[in-house]
């Protein structure tokens, strides 16, 4: 069972962003954001309604927030999203569609068919969209890539249609596994290992990428274990926080021998490429 929480806010920003990363911090999975606010999701087992209703956020003299909460059985999950989902393209290389959309009347080199039932990274969100066109811009031939958070596997399934010899994708979620194995069989690509677990899970491997779209607090967390997972040479992008974020990443990966090397930007979020000296 899952939660849906569901802001108005007015006026929308910076409500919106402000309310994404703070729901984040309280475990909140993926967000929806809408004309009038945004749409936030979490595990029913997690969410913490007391922390919920003390965030100084609801009751700020900046804006007005109100919000309901829903409860979303999982066989309902389907029917909420292909009502909603439509086709995704990165540039003109990748589309990203589900599988009830027609093929593209223009072929593209990388066509993704993506259900993402409970699992984040469909390419709607502007973090999974700056990830998918960082992989674009790479020539992954040839080499080991390493997605941390890997959801529906959108971004590990690329990384393999774009040549990656060992693609592995890793996710605490036992949801995000079984949809990132069904995804990674429909596109093709069912050599990709994804795997339950955290950082931890990476042990002893070393990869050329590493690919890592989840939160500002987590990937400073977890930094030092993606350092020691790159190989040299090896290339760490990142994404999932806001760009004032950006400089607190920034430091961190220098302690840890990693090089600033670019960032982009979609409306207020960010990704950014660091490289291993």
């Amino acid at each position: 069972m899952y939660l849906c929480c569901t802001l108005s806010l007015e006026p929308l920003q910076p409500a919106s962003e402000i309310f994404i990363a703070a729901l984040g911090d309280l475990g909140f999975e993926s967000f929806e954001e809408t004309e009038t606010g945004l749409k936030a999701y979490i595990k029913a087992s997690d969410f913490d309604e007391a922390a919920f209703r003390e965030l100084p956020y609801l009751d700020s003299p900046l804006w007005e927030a109100r919000f309901t909460l829903e409860e979303i059985p999982l066989e309902n999950w389907n029917a909420r999203w292909e009502s909603e989902y439509e086709p995704i393209r990165v540039g003109d290389r990748c589309l990203v569609r589900a599988p009830f959309h027609p093929e593209p009347e223009t072929p593209v080199a990388f066509d993704l068919v993506i259900a993402p039932k409970m699992s984040f990274g469909t390419g709607h969100h502007q973090t999974t969209w700056l990830m998918l066109r960082g992989l674009l811009e790479r020539d992954l031939e040839g080499k080991d890539v390493l997605d941390m958070g890997s959801g529906t596997g959108v971004l590990a399934i690329l990384a393999a249609r774009m040549g990656a010899r060992v693609v592995r994708a890793i996710d605490i979620d036992p949801w995000a596994r079984e949809n990132g194995i069904e995804n990674a069989a429909r596109n093709g690509v069912g050599h990709i290992r994804v795997e339950l677990g955290d950082a931890s899970a990476i042990g002893g491997e070393t990869y050329d990428l590493i690919l890592a779209n989840i939160n500002k607090n987590i990937l400073l967390q977890d930094l030092p274990i993606y350092a020691q997972a790159l190989l040299p040479g090896g290339e760490l992008l990142l994404s999932g926080f806001y760009r004032e974020d950006l400089d607190d990443l920034k430091q961190a990966a220098r302690e840890l021998g990693l090089a600033y090397i670019a960032h982009q930007e979609r409306d207020a979020w960010v990704a950014a490429v660091f490289r291993k000296g």
